[in-house]
């Protein structure tokens, strides 16, 4: 019995990775409508510049106090957020742990043989999970937007402390008692339980580490993110693989094994030997099976298929930038093609004016002296 499952540590950091992008956008969300409200205040103050002098210190001083107490508001909704979030991962990992005791006792009625199945069957979810958490990584990154419309007048609202205790302890609630569902076959094995604290702990940190620098990735990085996501979408990809092909071996070898088609021998080559080993995540086995082999590469087709449709479906903010650009540019195009009529109707108007009515002509410097000369001949 091992103190260490690959798959256990897959499911929490899979869930906790999900959680911190959760507590993230929130945690955006909230700053965003710091910086809107900021701007406002001094678009306002700069008009309160141009009135008497008289009220000048009475305005400052209600800027400055509305300037903080913004800011208190800011810091009492983000500690909220993460007040929030640990108030559902506690209660999560009650209900979990509430779970995990009856059936563990129910455990001792399985033989190997059903641990064995069991265990397929979990690293199968597994591999499914992270699939599934590939194609989330380009959105999380920014490089794919919502496809749902954003409901006019949300973005000034901003969010409110009802809104926050109820979304953010919701979502990191449902997140976090998923470990406590993809773990139900561990409970029932009965002979990997000693393992899944140590992963745990292991997939957590890995899980919120990642979410903290997708976080940061989207503050601070603005051009390079295209990179950062084509290692996580590649590295997540051939992890899903290696654990769905390695749960259908697990199923195989109980259930009944189809032809083998390579044996690597020599302890260099062993599976659960170093450096081997460490490759044995990504899929790989010193012997192969018709079914590992058809497993393995049909899931990788599928998932390239799956990111690919992903690409096509999802809008991107260059498309929506192009988008609002050739908009704006026709716009101006319609303004200038209508003050190119106004200029040509002005234009009609005084060759008109001028061939029907001759304007009397205006009296220069030249005019005016050959006028004087003109009157003191006369005389």
């Amino acid at each position: 019995m091992t103190l260490f499952d690959f798959a256990v540590t897959t499911i929490f950091a899979r869930e906790f990775l999900e959680g911190a992008i959760i507590i993230g956008e929130y945690r955006t969300i909230v700053l965003q409508q710091k910086s809107q409200d900021i701007q406002v205040t001094n678009d306002a103050d700069s008009e309160e510049s141009e009135q008497p002098e008289e009220n000048v210190m009475n305005q400052d001083e209600r800027g400055d106090r509305r300037k903080s107490r913004l800011s208190d508001d800011q810091r009492r909704k983000l500690r909220l957020i993460w007040l929030c979030a640990i108030i559902a991962t506690v209660l999560a990992l009650a209900v979990i742990a509430a779970i995990a005791i009856p059936l563990a006792i129910l455990s001792s009625n399985f033989n190997n043989s059903t641990s064995k199945i069991i265990e397929g069957i979990s690293k199968i979810v597994a591999g499914i999970c992270l699939l599934q958490l590939s194609l989330k990584i380009p959105k999380f990154l920014g490089l794919y937007l919502s496809c749902k419309p954003k409901k006019e007048g949300v973005e000034h609202e901003g969010l409110t402390t009802r809104e926050i205790k109820f979304n953010v302890t919701w979502n990191i609630w449902r997140e976090v008692a998923e470990c406590g569902v993809f773990l139900i076959p561990f409970f029932l094995s009965g002979e990997n339980l000693k393992s899944i604290p140590l992963s745990a702990v292991i997939g957590s940190v890995v899980g919120l580490a990642i979410g903290l620098g997708i976080y940061f990735a989207n503050q601070t990085l603005k051009h390079n993110k295209l990179w950062l996501a084509i290692f996580a979408v590649l590295l997540l990809v051939f992890l899903s693989a290696g654990l769905l092909t390695g749960g259908v071996h697990n199923l195989e070898v109980e259930l009944g094994s189809t032809k083998t088609i390579w044996e690597l021998e020599g302890s260099f080559w062993d599976v659960n030997r170093l450096p081997m080993t460490v490759l044995k995540p990504f899929g790989y086995n010193d012997s192969r099976t018709v079914l590992e082999i058809c497993t393995y590469w049909s899931w990788l087709c599928l998932s390239a298929f799956l990111h690919y449709r992903k690409y096509k479906r999802a809008p991107k903010p260059n498309d929506v930038e192009t988008r609002l650009e050739l908009s704006s540019n026709s716009e101006g195009d319609v303004a200038e093609m209508d003050e190119g009529d106004e200029t040509n109707q002005q234009k009609d108007i005084e060759v008109e004016y001028g061939t029907e009515h001759k304007n009397k002509p205006s009296i220069t410097a030249a005019n005016t002296e050959t006028f004087s000369q003109g009157e003191s001949f006369s005389q």
